[in-house]
């Protein structure tokens, strides 16, 4: 009888294991530029409202427009990058391709988060009729109703006729009267919509680690794959590297799963160890992001599964 509880148990977990590697390792089947992957608020596209069951199905396709009342969205564009809509803003679709994925920002502002970007990707915002490049991973801001482009980190370069403007870490150019690149104070610019996109930034590195976590289960051979991975305990795409670790511009990690297979050969005392909140990995601390090797501190990492898949089950 204890044999076959013992087996029948062991069953089960095989079950749940195969269930969670599947539903992680299906990559971005439906996760093009234009998928909504988190919803506060009220939203619609094209004046169909939006709802929790959206989250993840729910596309912005070609020419289709995004909308916000009080209420803030994260949409898809290329692997790697978040667009991040505030409130009372308005955004067009006007090419949702891989290799060229183009954004119009009507009313409002954005911010876009990009931890990762291809020399063969044109990705593109245009705001008052002027397209600005993202050529470089990094931190961007847009607003639409006092049309500007500022730069937290990365590079852009803004179009304006037959002009072209490089702007840099630091610097913001505004799309009105004598154009030029100029320095800001980042610091003084950490408002609502910024510390939201810190927030989701957090979330989603930790959703990056659990997939990773789970494609890592049975060694190497599965298949892994750079893009986004649909993470069910997160009910949100996460965005895993195919291969070692990538940073968002807010200092959260993105862990590849050759990465996370291969910790202990970098001395890692185990690759999903958590103590305390923090990676129990040597090295890893900090008050937030990675410190060399070092990670610890306000990601809210538990063991075995994040509190419980969704830290209480609600949408974040």
């Amino acid at each position: 009888m204890f044999d076959r509880c013992k087996w029948f148990l062991i069953a089960i977990a095989l079950l749940v294991l195969c269930a969670g590697l599947a539903a992680a390792q299906n990559p971005a089947s439906g996760a093009v530029p234009g998928t909504l992957n988190y919803l506060e608020g009220s939203a619609s596209i094209d004046g169909q409202a939006l709802g929790a069951r959206s989250i993840g199905s729910a596309r912005v396709g070609l020419n289709q427009v995004l909308e916000t009342q009080q209420g803030r969205v994260e949409i898809l564009l290329t692997p790697g990058v978040f667009l991040r809509l505030d409130n009372n803003s308005a955004v067009r679709m006007i090419s949702p391709n891989l290799i060229d994925t183009r954004v119009e920002l009507l009313r409002g502002e954005a911010m876009v988060e990009a931890a990762e970007i291809f020399k063969e990707n044109n990705l593109r915002i245009v705001v008052n009729g002027n397209s600005t490049l993202l050529s470089k991973p990094g931190l961007y801001r847009f607003n639409a109703d006092h049309p500007e482009v500022s730069v937290f980190d990365g590079e852009a370069f803004v179009t304006i006729g037959d002009r072209q403007i490089k702007v840099t870490k630091g610097h913001q150019v505004l799309l009105t009267g004598a154009v030029k690149a100029n320095k800001f104070d980042r610091d003084r610019s950490h408002d609502a919509l910024y510390a939201w996109s810190n927030l989701r930034s957090e979330y989603a590195a930790e959703a990056s680690m659990q997939s990773a976590r789970t494609l890592v289960v049975g060694g190497p051979g599965l298949g892994w794959g750079y893009g986004w991975y649909w993470n069910p305990w997160w009910d949100m795409y996460g965005f895993v590297p195919g291969d070692g670790i990538f940073y968002s511009p807010f200092g959260y990690p993105f862990f590849s799963p050759g990465f996370v297979y291969a910790a202990p050969y970098y001395g890692f005392r185990h690759p999903f160890g958590y103590r305390g909140g923090a990676l129990a990995a040597r090295g890893f601390a900090g008050s937030r992001g990675f410190a060399g090797r070092g990670f610890a501190g306000s990601a809210h990492f538990s063991g075995g599964g994040f509190g419980g898949g969704r830290m209480g089950g609600g949408h974040r």
